[in-house]
């Protein structure tokens, strides 16, 4: 491994060598790195993909084999490759359409292409200075840290970590790009549950996103703000929820006696550990005995329809709704709506123009938008802490 220097930040361009929270400079990037989490594209794909994700941990097949039904319940093909391919050629798209010459590559963590092959083509053609958008938009260590922590894990064992750079755009859980098509997806259930003859106050509406282990949970973010429980990844995700449920009311009053809540899916850890709840299933059941007669599911943690989103609450959860005798209805995700792919591509302008924090677009007040991560950011307690790039060590 790479000798790294305490407070620095390894493998960056230099406008944000410094640490500075924010890249106020603008930097000459020549390429775009789409960087997903990847997933099985048939039967023989399942249990190679699945060591992948759960490499170091030492999980025998047998016991992959059990986890794996969802996948299996699909033919084995997860829809995330899918969807990233798409999503590839709706930026490209959208960046000649603003006259930015850009290349897209695309790279996952646990399935082909890998991240390790794309940053070497990259290189190939001469793009060093990669800006990184990850397809997961909130503060953890899966969804964040890890994607960089793989950053420079691809550097350093292809031996361009003193050629390629390679920055992170920002968390953008409260872009409005991001949260336009949950805000829509609200407004949208609850007039239909209304249109239905169903009260305001017999609908039930709630926003689900990945649990994670507690431990990591309150590691979420810059450790110098206080977050309160369940650090940066629950604030951001209350706060998104409740900027959504304001902006319904604001355009339909009714939606007033309409309760929400923050609930979790997909937990996957031991059952010795504890993980953010209450499970979103687990909810479902409970609506009933609080006199509700529909629940609105809202994936307000997933970017687009993945595995997680089509077994978890499309099957699952909308099961559970059935079983409890409710209306029952999953609101899309951003997918690649034209709003969602601009806002992506407005992410993108932001560094390549240095655009200061105050001019740059959110829809919640929370701080820790930041460029270039703060030192200790998205913990991993079970592992330590791995060179990263795209913020300050460790």
């Amino acid at each position: 491994m790479t000798a790294i220097e305490p407070n620095i930040v390894p493998f960056a361009s230099a406008a944000a060598a410094s640490g500075e929270p924010y890249v106020t400079t603008p930097v000459a990037y020549d390429g775009i790195l789409l960087a997903g989490f990847g997933g099985p594209e048939g039967q023989d794909d399942v249990i190679p993909f699945l060591r992948n994700v759960t490499r170091g941990r030492g999980i025998p097949d047998e016991r992959l084999e059990e986890v794996s039904h969802h996948y299996r319940h699909f033919g084995g093909v997860s829809p995330i490759n899918g969807q990233n391919r798409v999503l590839k050629e709706a930026l490209e798209a959208e960046l000649a359409s603003r006259g930015i010459d850009l290349p897209v590559y695309w790279g996952n963590r646990n399935w082909t292409p890998y991240l390790e092959e794309v940053v070497v083509e990259a290189s190939q053609h001469g793009h060093n200075t990669l800006l990184a958008f990850a397809t997961s938009a909130y503060s953890s260590f899966s969804s964040c840290r890890q994607y960089r922590e793989d950053f420079a894990r691809v550097l350093e064992e292809t031996g361009l970590g003193d050629t390629v750079t390679i920055d992170k755009i920002r968390p953008f859980y409260d872009h409005p790009g991001f949260v336009d098509a949950f805000e829509t997806g609200v407004r949208d259930a609850i007039e239909g549950f209304l249109a239905e003859g169903v009260a305001p106050a017999d609908i039930q509406i709630l926003f689900s996103t990945h649990s994670i282990p507690t431990a990591d949970a309150e590691r979420s973010g810059a450790r110098d703000i206080d977050w309160g429980e369940g650090g940066a990844y629950a604030a951001q995700h209350l706060a998104v929820a409740e900027w959504v449920m304001d902006r319904v009311r604001q355009s339909n009053p009714a939606a007033a006696d309409v309760s929400w809540e923050l609930v979790y899916q997909s937990r996957s850890g031991p059952a010795s550990q504890p993980w953010l709840e209450p499970d979103v299933c687990d909810v479902i059941g409970e609506l009933g005995g609080r006199g509700r007669k529909a629940v609105a599911v809202v994936p307000v943690g997933f970017m687009s329809d993945h595995m997680e989103v089509l077994w978890d609450l499309d099957t699952e959860a909308a099961e559970a709704a059935e079983e409890a005798g409710l209306r029952f209805i999953r609101t899309p995700t951003p997918g690649i709506s034209p709003t969602f792919v601009a806002g992506i591509v407005d992410l993108i302008q932001e560094r390549l123009q240095g655009t200061p924090n105050a001019e740059r677009p959110h829809v919640t007040a929370l701080p820790g938008a930041f460029d270039v991560c703060r030192p200790g950011c998205c913990e991993n307690v079970r592992a330590g802490f791995k060179p990263a790039a795209a913020g300050i060590v460790p």
